[in-house]
C-alpha cells in the first residue's frame, strides 16, 4: 500500500528531491566520464533539432561494441527515425523525440552456440536481458556525452517489453527475439529535471549478508516518488501511472511466456 502524503509530506519530498546532488569526492570532481554519467537523466522533451547521422551511428557503434557474456552479443536494434517510426506505429515517436532504438534481446541469430541453452530457456532469457541493457546503457551514455538525450521506455506509446506480443507481431519477431525497452533520444527542450530520488549507498551495499533496506527509508522513497510524479504531471498521480502497468503486466507475462518458453 503506497503511504498517504500530505500537503507538508510534499513540500518536504520536494525540497528532499530539488536538493539531492551525486556524491562526487573531492579529487574526482574534474573527471569528464563520471562528469557525464552522473549528469544524465531520463528526459521526456524534445526540440525538433534533428540528430545528425554521424553523430547517431556513433551511439549505435558503442551499443555494438558494449560487453556481453562470453562475447556472446545477444541483441538487435530496430532503428527509426521521427519519419519511419510513424510510418511503422502510425503515431509520432514519444514526447518529440527525433530518434528511436527498440532494444530487443537476441537469442536468435546465433543458434549453434545458443543450442547449449536449449534446455535452460531461463538462463538463455537473462543473458539476453543482461547483455542487450548493457548495450543500452552504454548508448544512452554515448548520446550524453555527445549532447543528446535520452529516455528509457517499458511501456509508454507501446514499445517495451509490456507489449511483448504487440511488438512481436509488429516487428515480424521469430523465436528467441523479445523486446526489452525503446531508448528515445533527442536534444532537450528546457532545463534537464532534478535527480530522481535514489537509495543511499548504505542501504543497498552490504559486506557479508544481505539485510535489506530500512523501511523508513523505503517509505521515505515512495513519498519522494509520489510527490515528485504529482509535481511533474499535476493532473496524474504514482498510483494512476501503476495501475496502468497494472493492466498491462498479465498480458506481457502471458506474451512473454510464450516468447522465452515457447509455450501459451
Amino acid at each position: 500500500m503506497l503511504p498517504k502524503v500530505n500537503l507538508l509530506d510534499f513540500i518536504r519530498a520536494i525540497a528532499r528531491i530539488l536538493k539531492a546532488k551525486p556524491h562526487v569526492p573531492p579529487t574526482l570532481q574534474d573527471n569528464p566520464l563520471l562528469e557525464t554519467i552522473l549528469r544524465r537523466r531520463s528526459v521526456r522533451s524534445f526540440s525538433q533539432r534533428e540528430i545528425p547521422d554521424d553523430v547517431f551511428a556513433a551511439i549505435l557503434e558503442a551499443g555494438r561494441l558494449a560487453p556481453s557474456t562470453v562475447n556472446l552479443q545477444t541483441w538487435a536494434f530496430a532503428v527509426f527515425t521521427a519519419e519511419s517510426w510513424k510510418q511503422c506505429f502510425g503515431r509520432p515517436i514519444p514526447f518529440s523525440g527525433q530518434r528511436a532504438v527498440i532494444v530487443l534481446g537476441d537469442a536468435h541469430w546465433n543458434k549453434p552456440i545458443a543450442e547449449m541453452f536449449a534446455d535452460s530457456p531461463l538462463v538463455s532469457y537473462t543473458v539476453a536481458v543482461i547483455n542487450a541493457s548493457l548495450a543500452a546503457m552504454t548508448m544512452n551514455l554515448a548520446a550524453e556525452a555527445l549532447g543528446i538525450s535520452s529516455v528509457m521506455l517499458s511501456e509508454t506509446g507501446r514499445t517495451g517489453f509490456l507489449d511483448a506480443g504487440y511488438l512481436k507481431e509488429k516487428l515480424a519477431l521469430p523465436d528467441g527475439v523479445f523486446p526489452l525497452m525503446t531508448i528515445v533520444f533527442g536534444y532537450a527542450k528546457g532545463p534537464y529535471p532534478p535527480m530522481p530520488p535514489k537509495l543511499p549507498l548504505d542501504q543497498i551495499c552490504f559486506t557479508s549478508s544481505y539485510r535489506g533496506v530500512d523501511p523508513a527509508v523505503v517509505e521515505e522513497w515512495l513519498k519522494q516518488m509520489i510527490a515528485g510524479y504529482k509535481a511533474a504531471y499535476p493532473l496524474s498521480s504514482f498510483e494512476r501511472q501503476l495501475n496502468i502497468y497494472r493492466a498491462k503486466i498479465h498480458q506481457a507475462e502471458q506474451d512473454l511466456t510464450q516468447m522465452v518458453f515457447h509455450r501459451g
